[in-house]
């Protein structure tokens, strides 16, 4: 069967009657040739039918072209008109051109229809178009006088010039699924796939962590757990260079969010235990069921004070008046004399992903207040070795260290080499294993034999031959006593 769409039947009616003396099985085979030759894959029929008749002398500019649909789009094709939804919107890129080194801008956006998705490139002035007229995931849009080139990846991707349109179309009787249509859930996660829709519970704090590219520039990622309603399946999040202003500034565990752009990869063994994760970028939405909570004033007391991070600001640990702990990440000019364990505070956070919670210069507000007696202090939490068991809270234990501290350097998978000193502690209940790893590796060296020490929120982990040992976390600290 030769047609695949309405323009390739076009272009082989003009080949043919140009060409009477060639049939349609010879072009049949003309393309077939041109495909082997170039290489299976980067050509579709209507591609090599365009090599073909450039060999011919045939020439298909004029012919009238009928509105496509996203899988018919092959490299090379001009004045396409295409009706699809909004997947993601990516933001503004500029960039100087090697050539000419004249400043530009571009703009990608991700759009589908009810067989295919393709990327779609703005160029300088179009770029502000989303935002002028408001688009938005799911919204139906029609474009027109686009032209297709080859992305990055050997995929056809529409660009739109000077010349092309956007338009917002009304939802009407389209026949392209609605984007709450492609929704699925932890549970139907069973093979890779791109342009996925998928809500899931948050299950664990959410982090932003810096990274470098492959370009060698920093960037951040946004990183998670989410779980199915019921707990028992959980998948890993990466939305990698994420803009921090696009992430709500208040991200509980237990919410229910909606990922809406992402891909489902096959998981690294090191993390979920190979389970599949989903992988987002800067174009990735994220939206949530029910109201955002706002971020209010917030009373708190200070259990540890930790070291500064050497990147301007310092990781306290802290409690609520319900005895949640909560870590704090303050920024350095934050900090003052007044603030030390055991003290009250109060404060505006700039951020609160679960029990973490950012303080930063400009958007934040602390001071302290007077105590609160209705607020858990130090003493009320303290446990007692044999009462240590893997948990998500830090614990407080007041020991004796029973050995001279041990330090070694370990190479990490990342091949950084990092200081890690170790001790032994005990008190009337039992002996259990400390650790600090990197800065908090030089505070465990500074105990000696025999003395007794107060250690401020350090985790328990499983260690050496399965026991459960201490670990020190950047808000930790250690008190020497009496």
């Amino acid at each position: 069967m030769l047609a695949l769409s309405a323009d390739f039947q076009k272009m082989v009616e003009v080949l043919l009657s140009q060409k009477p003396e060639i049939s349609a099985e010879q072009i049949r085979d003309m393309i077939d040739e041109k495909k082997r030759k170039i290489g299976a894959g980067y050509l579709t029929d209507q591609g090599a039918l365009f090599l073909v008749a450039a060999d011919l002398g045939i020439s298909f500019e004029n012919i009238p072209k009928s509105q496509s649909g996203i899988k018919d789009l092959y490299i090379g094709a001009k004045d396409v008109t295409v009706t699809a939804r909004i997947m993601n919107i990516y933001p503004i890129r500029n960039f100087t051109k090697k050539d000419t080194n004249e400043e530009s801008r571009n703009r990608t956006l991700t759009i589908y229809d009810k067989e295919s998705s393709v990327k779609l490139k703005l160029w300088d002035n179009q770029t502000s178009i989303p935002d002028e007229i408001g688009l938005k995931p799911g919204d139906l849009v029609k474009i027109s006088q686009g032209y297709v080139k080859s992305g990055l990846d050997g995929r056809p991707t529409i660009n739109l010039g000077s010349n092309g349109m956007i338009e917002k179309l009304s939802d009407g009787d389209s026949p392209i699924p609605n984007i709450d249509t492609k929704l699925t859930t932890v549970d139907d996660v069973r093979e890779p796939q791109d342009n996925v829709v998928i809500v899931g519970k948050v299950k664990s704090n959410p982090r932003v962590s810096e990274f470098t590219n492959i370009r060698g520039q920093q960037n951040k990622s946004l990183q998670m757990q989410i779980s199915n309603e019921d707990g028992s399946r959980t998948l890993r999040v990466v939305i990698w260079n994420v803009e921090e202003e696009r992430i709500p500034k208040v991200f509980n565990t237990g919410a229910r969010v909606k990922f809406i752009g992402v891909k489902i990869k096959q998981g690294n063994p090191q993390y979920g235990k190979g389970d599949f994760e989903i992988h987002g970028d800067e174009g990735t939405s994220l939206e949530f069921f029910g109201a955002q909570e706002e971020i209010e004033v917030m009373p708190l007391r200070i259990l540890s004070i930790g070291r500064d991070s050497g990147r301007g600001n310092v990781n306290c640990l802290a409690i609520d008046r319900g005895g949640k702990f909560v870590a704090l990440t303050v920024d350095s000019t934050l900090i003052n004399e007044e603030m030390t364990p055991e003290v009250m505070i109060e404060c505006v956070p700039s951020r609160i992903f679960g029990t973490n919670i950012t303080l930063s210069k400009d958007e934040s507000y602390i001071r302290t207040i007077d105590d609160d007696p209705s607020f858990p202090k130090l003493a009320m939490l303290e446990s007692k070795i044999k009462d240590i068991q893997l948990s998500d809270n830090p614990f407080i234990i007041e020991a004796i260290v029973l050995q001279s501290p041990n330090m070694t350097e370990v190479n990490t998978k990342t091949g950084e080499v990092v200081p890690v000193t170790d001790t032994l502690l005990g008190d009337d209940t039992g002996e259990i294993r400390l650790i600090g790893w990197r800065s908090q590796s030089s505070s465990v060296n500074q105990v000696n034999v025999g003395d007794r020490i107060k250690v401020i929120g350090a985790t328990a982990n499983n260690g050496r031959e399965g026991k459960v040992e201490l670990t020190l976390k950047p808000y930790s600290s250690i008190v020497k006593v009496g």
